[in-house]
């Protein structure tokens, strides 16, 4: 059955173009990655139409060249533009996802693979299936600080100086997956089992592992790449999903592993055959979300849509769009819960404002600072927050942008004896106990004698009404008893490993920061950044943490066999941070204060929670006191987690698929739009 959505009936609506895939490989070869918007457009088969928009979808068929040697990738629809167009009549899909990132595509993937749901997926940026930019696996994230990144700017930082930092989102088909380390490192057993605490009954471990298998197309590593560390357990992850993971082909040899290894044995830190099982503590190589045989990044674009984008007709994808508020059947009655009608749409190129219908859900998956910021553009937020830009609260919920968490990252960098050559892919993770030893019991206590007053403060820096003592004291106290626990597994540290050239460098970070910030907007103009605002180091206890982690860095340094690899200290170094400084010299506060960034892992701004616990959505992911909104995405996750985001979120999403598609909360809005 077609989707209500196209109008092949229109001749209007009907534009064809016959192309060659020499043809098409022609173009690509000329293709500007700096300037898309002069690229050529194809346009093949009926064009799907929307008021005020149709969009253009071009048929791939071509072969990749890939390390010299031609690689078929097979035929891809590929939606390019979203064009005025006024004679297309009113379309309707049952699913309307906003955000095209890791979580969006994968529901959107899922939901249309029943060929009676309409889907439409909204994403402000373009497609970059070819772009060098976020293909290439060679160096580190060379996507970053281009068109294609969002860098935001933070607001300054009041516990550092005012300092302002860049948060990097992808604005791409594929989102943030396009631009990241693509590093797969999952969660904690015990901290997934965690978030049932918050009231998300079966959300345990157990229940979300088989997510990560599902999502997963493991590779497993050659047996040269074994020998240097690229160990796996194969009960562990999954070989038929959509997401290649696995080793890149320049995956560090030279003896890195057998080094960084020894010195960790030596210091009590043993080594983690695969970090991917739940248990994470020990140093450990991670695989990367990238496909080994054409060492090509798999961001999600390429995990879920480009395969199947020519075959669902019912799968439209809106590129250079902005989602600029949910729209509401009920907005102006006195009816619980609200229903949401539609979503307003923004295409680049008209700036001209245009409206997607909604007969079932609308879902949010534009990721922890761009969802908060959707919601209450829509009226659902903190009435502090939206009176101030003369907003009407349609929903009281002021969770809404609040419990914003990131980690601060900053190296430590010694001078190596020889060149290092190769990509890293090096990590240990410490718990507290590794961290504080004899002293462990000395600094829980003090941090349990200082919960009030850390919780005085995250309540007195937040909005009016955001949250309250007593919510902020629980989730402190969770907090606490979870990763300083003297038998805790929870890893309090990551440890990132790079010997790189002439030096070695040590990138490290608290995983699990007790401070907390918020994302709000700053106007009712939906183009303009969130007002982004993590309050890095807003508890003096996150300081004495990333101290730690930091005497614990130059103490690995300090050991055989990597004391015998390096020389001298180039960052801090003893000038800056005495030799002999311990956790609580106050050298190493000046200088983290002035070093850190953002680990860019921001998470929980519509916390997947109870009421009680300051909860934005319930265990199925539907916004608390609306009937058809669900936000799923980072912001949704209850807590940080201590492994990296973009696995956690696969899992995530695809769990929040199913109960959809089980159809414990799908329903259709039947009314007159």
């Amino acid at each position: 059955m077609l989707p209500r959505s196209i109008c092949a009936a229109s001749s209007d609506c009907i534009l064809r173009l016959s192309i060659t895939t020499n043809q098409l490989e022609n173009d690509r070869s000329s293709y500007d990655f700096q300037n898309p918007g002069k690229n050529k457009s194809y346009n093949l088969g009926p064009a799907s139409c929307i008021t005020g928009f149709h969009q253009v979808s071009i048929a791939f068929a071509a072969l990749h060249l890939v390390e010299s040697a031609m690689f078929l990738l097979g035929s891809f629809g590929i939606v390019l533009a979203a064009l005025p167009l006024a004679t297309c009549a009113s379309q309707s899909f049952d699913y309307i996802i906003v955000g095209g990132g890791p979580a969006g595509l994968l529901l959107a993937n899922k939901l249309s693979a029943n060929p009676d749901i309409a889907v439409a997926v909204v994403e402000a940026g373009d497609e970059q299936f070819d772009n060098p930019n976020v293909t290439d696996t060679s160096t580190y994230s060379p996507g970053l600080g281009t068109y294609i990144d969002w860098t935001y700017t933070s607001a300054p930082q009041k516990y550092v100086s005012n300092r302002t930092f860049v948060f990097n989102g992808g604005k791409m088909l594929g989102g943030t997956t396009g631009i990241n380390g693509m590093t797969y490192v999952r969660a904690e057993k015990d901290q997934i089992d965690a978030w049932e605490d918050f009231g998300n009954e079966g959300w345990g471990w157990d229940s979300l592992f088989p997510y990560y298998i599902s999502s997963e197309h493991f590779q497993p590593p050659d047996e040269e790449k074994a020998e240097n560390g690229a160990t796996f357990d194969e009960q562990l992850h999954g070989f038929e999903g959509k997401v290649s993971v696995g080793w890149s082909k320049y995956f560090m040899k030279d003896g890195a592993f057998a080094m960084l290894k020894d010195t960790s044995e030596n210091l009590g830190i043993g080594w983690n055959k695969d970090v991917n099982g739940g248990n994470m503590r020990g140093i450990t190589t991670w695989p990367f979300t990238l496909n080994s045989t054409t060492n090509i990044r798999q961001d999600a674009a390429r995990a879920y849509y480009y395969p199947i984008a020519k075959e669902r007709p019912n799968l439209h994808v809106f590129l250079n769009t902005a989602a600029t508020r949910i729209l509401w059947a009920n907005s102006t009655s006195t009816q619980d819960p609200l229903v949401a009608s539609g979503v307003e749409v923004l295409p680049a190129s008209t700036n001209t404002t245009g409206t997607l219908h909604a007969t079932g859900e609308v879902i949010l998956s534009a990721g922890s600072l761009r969802s908060p910021a959707i919601l209450e553009l829509s009226g659902i937020g903190n009435p502090s927050v939206l009176s101030t830009l003369s907003i009407p609260t349609t929903l009281d919920l002021p969770s809404v942008g609040a419990n914003l968490q990131d980690q601060p990252n900053m190296p430590i960098i010694y001078a190596s004896t020889r060149n290092w050559t190769g990509y890293p892919s090096f990590a240990s993770f410490l718990t507290a106990s590794d961290l504080f030893g004899t002293s462990l019991t000395d600094i829980t206590e003090e941090i349990r004698a200082n919960l009030t007053s850390y919780a005085s403060l995250i309540v007195g820096d937040a909005p009016s009404n955001e949250t309250t003592m007593e919510i902020e004291t629980r989730l402190l106290e969770h907090q606490l008893d979870l990763i300083f626990h003297p038998n805790s597994t929870v890893p309090l540290a990551e440890l990132l490993w790079a010997p790189t050239g002439s030096a070695i460098a040590c990138v490290f970070w608290n995983l699990l920061p007790f401070s907390r910030g918020n994302v709000h907007i700053r106007s009712t103009n939906p183009l303009e950044p969130p007002n982004i605002n993590p309050n890095f180091l807003q508890l003096p206890i996150d300081t004495i943490m990333q101290v730690a982690i930091a005497v614990k860095v130059r103490e690995h340094f300090a050991t055989p066999p990597l004391s015998n690899f390096v020389t001298t200290e180039l960052s801090p170094g003893p000038s800056v941070v005495p030799a002999d400084a311990g956790w609580r010299d106050e050298a190493w506060g000046a200088w983290i204060r002035q070093v850190y960034n953002p680990n860019n892992h921001p998470v929980s701004t519509t916390a997947m929670r109870s009421r009680e616990f300051g909860g934005v959505v319930d265990s199925e992911g539907m916004v608390y006191g609306v009937e058809n909104v669900r936000v799923v995405d980072a912001g949704s996750l209850p807590a940080q987690t201590s492994g990296h985001l973009t696995s956690s979120v696969y899992a995530f999403a695809g769990k929040i698929a199913d109960t959809i598609l089980n159809g414990q909360r799908y329903r259709k809005i039947q009314r007159d739009l």
